[in-house]
């Protein structure tokens, strides 16, 4: 179903931008995992919106609430499930758009596929149906940390044409929790933030990348041929809003190199394990990690809620125009960063499980 991701590390979220809350149940969470709320908290308020001044200045603390799964301050093993409730949305600001389509928007899609949709605030194609994702997303860090020592970081790498500098291998978290935009340049984080204001003053949006980063994988996640990991990878990432291209590796760059100098060759390392002296593959070779880092970009569309005036249609094919008044993103950048981070836990985590479900008998012995 459309609302659930995941084989064995099995997440559904649901809720509606406007109704009484959103949320996710996880079921497949292994027990005895130490987890509190606080732990869910921390990238639940690097989403929500009213952070800084380059975002939606809705006021929610979007505060999570376990309902199950926990006991004791750890996993119990059955499905857990966490809510975050709504308290400060504004339905009627979106009463202008009963009955008219926004441009970029689901309005049209929904009521051609359902015959119905929900107006206010867009229901579950809002971007707040993330924020069970990001709480998943947080359970499935806690998850990868304890037992693989995973991590993964993200960050914004490119607003308009503003592209920032910086080294995948070394940038940290306080790099990118350091500037409101999530750019660790700070250099293009400045220029970043005069464009965004200035999209907003505008009326108007700005897109861009976010570019993630996933340390220690170990090697062997992955399932051959339909279920690759980089293809779970893919699918999990343009399943966010506004998600419109997915690079692995070199993406396209690799496009204008030659297989000499794109392939990755093995070399001896130190800690005993084989290694790529490149990473052109982005950590995944046949769908299968390859122990190195992976490495993603992705690409997000300017915001379709904007305040200028713009042509559209009503639901009976008439000729209007429609101008957002509600509350919106002017560039969905920096808030998508930890919808990035999430999803790829929530595969990494998947996959992980799937690969130890796999690994129960001995190695074979040496074959003839």
């Amino acid at each position: 179903m459309g609302s659930s991701t995941g084989t064995l590390f099995r997440v559904t979220t649901f809720g509606e931008s406007h109704g009484g809350g959103v949320g996710v149940v996880i079921d497949g969470c292994p027990p005895r995992l130490a987890l509190t709320e606080a732990d869910l908290q921390f990238d639940l308020d690097r989403r929500r919106p009213g952070q800084s001044r380059l975002v939606t200045q809705r006021d929610e603390t979007d505060t999570a609430e376990i309902l199950s799964g926990v006991f004791g301050g750890y996993t119990t093993g059955t499905p857990l499930a966490v809510l975050v409730r709504n308290k400060d949305h504004n339905s009627g600001a979106y009463d202008h758009l009963r009955d008219v389509y926004r441009p970029s928007h689901a309005d049209f899609t929904y009521d051609a596929k359902y015959g119905f949709r929900n107006w206010a605030g867009g229901g579950r194609a809002s971007a707040r149906e993330t924020i069970g994702r990001v709480a998943a997303g947080a359970v499935a860090r806690r998850l990868l940390t304890e037992v693989a020592g995973v991590e993964v970081l993200s960050w914004v790498d490119q607003v308009g044409d503003i592209t920032a500098t910086i080294d995948d291998a070394t940038v940290s978290l306080d790099e990118v929790e350091a500037d409101p935009t999530r750019c660790p340049d700070t250099t293009a984080a400045a220029a970043m933030t005069d464009a965004i204001e200035q999209a907003r003053r505008d009326g108007d949006s700005l897109g861009g990348t976010v570019r993630c980063v996933a340390r220690r994988v170990p090697a062997g996640l992955g399932e051959p041929v339909l279920d690759k990991l980089d293809a779970a990878l893919a699918g999990a990432m343009m399943s966010l809003p506004a998600a419109k291209g997915v690079e692995i590796g070199s993406g396209f760059a690799g496009t204008r190199m030659t297989g000499l100098t794109h392939n990755d060759p093995f070399v001896p390392g130190d800690d005993g394990r084989v290694h790529t002296s490149t990473n052109h593959s982005g950590g995944i070779q046949g769908g299968i990690s390859n122990g190195e880092d992976i490495t993603l970009r992705i690409a997000f569309k300017p915001t379709g809620t904007i305040s200028s005036k713009q042509t559209t249609v009503t639901r009976e094919g008439e000729a209007t125009t429609v101008a957002a008044k509600g509350r919106h993103d002017p560039c969905v950048l920096p808030r998508a960063v930890p919808m990035v981070e999430s999803m790829a836990l929530l595969v990494l985590a998947d996959h992980w499980l799937r690969q130890r479900a796999t690994d129960i008998l001995p190695p074979l012995p040496e074959l003839p």
